[in-house]
């Protein structure tokens, strides 16, 4: 008989989504010698594997003791795979069972899929689909649990504005050094993508902060001009420009004791930039049209999403005022980076608009919970509270389904498109071609973690693999926002 694999070194196995410290692993085939080199594959310092040569003997296993993935052979002679499948799904709702078989068919593989199965491996395989399929499955049944204990919980979450919602070690990090920075009166610098919770960061500093009683005024500066932006800062006097009617206290004067946020700093011009400058050294600022100095108490809370380094190099940003700001930065991780956090978050926005509408929506399903971690958030934490309130308007039940989150990847609105019949020739070109356009793009994203998970994420190797040259293979992994993942966390499959 041919060799089902050829073994290698073992792989690092260990889920940043579980607090279990060790995963249990079950192997069920009637070979030893195919048992044997599975458990030399998948053995790990945080996985334990076991095996069985037959279905009987695999469920007495399962009696005394908690395995997180099961993989069993679909044909042996004492209680074959179908049987042991059905049984585990049966008994054992958060296992997850993955089917290999040296006799692999179209039939066998929907067979299993119907009845529950993770996923079909046929024999032969290597170690690395052995692996990949095994992080996939470990990945699922934490999602299962973790969605399980959230549907459980029961308490009420704190306002949004002095919350920080994870337990990733990212946020964790975040958390942490907001807590040392918030008694100070030093001032703080966010960076951090569109949407990642720049203005809760700076909410959450002013709320721990002495001056948490006191005002907090959030600016947009993307929004306002290098003119406008500087009158509502520092206010003017009657006849100072055009439309000044009358004396107008600005947000520095009326802030006083209290924290002011500048969002989207990098917008501002250089003479603005200078104004502020001045303001962080003395506290002291003219207004517009006049020539009486006023002082205040204030602390600046800086956020932007662009790299102001690029920008100093660019000549769009001055250096002095970058290195007066840049006192104690805070990097906010996107929400794809700390996918841990994306059910607790998820489950925070549910029970918030669950509340504010008056619906009992107590959680999301198996399948809902999946479809919310495998996406990939570009708008990272908005877009969430976005697809959440619309899923809870949409929820008729005590639970939101894969049918209330229709707009998340490019699947599913593939479906939405086929059920939605074209009326018009024009139509139907629209929508064949935009099917054509997701599709591919499933297509070429599925490619990409294929190739990385086989190849242990080295990128030089998964390029080559594919024959892609490096940098086309890189191209591709920044048009869908794929990263290499951290060393000892779980890259996104």
């Amino acid at each position: 008989m041919a060799p089902v694999f050829l073994f290698d070194c073992p792989l690092k196995l260990k889920m940043i989504m579980t607090d279990n410290p060790i995963e249990n692993i079950l192997i069920i085939d009637d070979e030893p010698a195919i048992c044997k080199n599975c458990v030399k594959i998948l053995s790990d310092p945080e996985c334990k594997v076991d095996y069985a040569l037959n279905g009987y003997d695999a469920l007495k296993m399962m009696e005394e003791k908690r395995f997180g993935v099961v993989i069993t052979d679909l044909k042996m002679s004492r209680l074959g795979g179908m049987e042991v499948l059905g049984r585990i799904k049966e008994r054992y709702t958060e296992t997850i069972v993955i089917v290999m078989t040296g006799y692999a068919s179209v039939s066998s593989a929907v067979e299993v899929m119907k009845m529950g199965a993770f996923d079909y491996l046929p024999k032969p395989f290597t170690p690395h689909e052995l692996r990949a399929i095994v992080r996939q499955a470990l990945v699922r049944r934490n999602i299962l649990i973790q969605n399980k204990q959230l549907l459980l919980e029961k308490k009420d979450n704190k306002p949004i504005a002095h919350q920080l919602v994870g337990t990733s070690p990212k946020i964790k990090k975040v958390i942490s050094m907001v807590q040392k920075v918030a008694p100070t009166d030093a001032t703080v610098m966010i960076y951090g993508e569109s949407g990642t919770g720049k203005e809760l960061i700076a909410r959450a500093v002013h709320a721990n902060s002495n001056r948490k009683n006191k005002v907090f005024f959030a600016v947009d500066c993307g929004n306002l001009s290098g003119n406008l932006l500087e009158s509502e800062l520092f206010g003017y006097t009657k006849g100072a420009f055009t439309g000044a009617h009358k004396d107008k206290d600005g947000i520095f004067k009326l802030a006083h004791q209290g924290t002011v946020f500048l969002d989207e700093i990098s917008n501002t011009n250089k003479e603005v930039q200078g104004k502020l400058l001045r303001f962080l050294e003395t506290m002291e600022f003219l207004p517009v049209g006049s020539t009486q100095i006023q002082k205040v108490d204030v602390r600046l809370i800086f956020a932007t999403n662009r790299n102001l380094e690029e920008m100093i190099a660019e000549g769009t940003f001055r250096e002095d005022f970058y290195y007066r700001i840049f006192v104690y930065p805070l990097n906010l991780p996107t929400l794809n980076e700390r996918k841990i956090d994306i059910l607790p978050i998820a489950y925070f926005f549910l029970k918030q608009y669950s509340r504010n509408i008056g619906k009992q929506i107590n959680g999301f399903s198996s399948e809902a919970a999946n479809r919310l971690t495998e996406f990939s958030w570009p708008g990272n934490v908005r877009q969430l509270k976005n697809v959440i309130e619309r899923a809870v308007i949409l929820c008729d039940k005590d639970q939101i389904t894969i049918k209330e989150l229709p707009l998340l990847g490019d699947a599913s609105e593939i479906e939405e498109m086929i059920e939605n019949v074209p009326q018009t020739n024009e139509e139907l070109k629209l929508i064949k071609k935009e099917i054509r356009e997701k599709a591919v793009r499933m297509v070429e994203k599925k490619f990409l973690l294929n190739a990385l998970t086989l190849n242990d994420w080295n990128v030089t190797r998964a390029a080559k693999k594919t024959g892609l040259q490096r940098t086309n293979f890189q191209g591709l992994m920044k048009k869908y926002g794929i990263s290499r993942p951290a060393k000892n966390s779980k890259p996104d499959t």
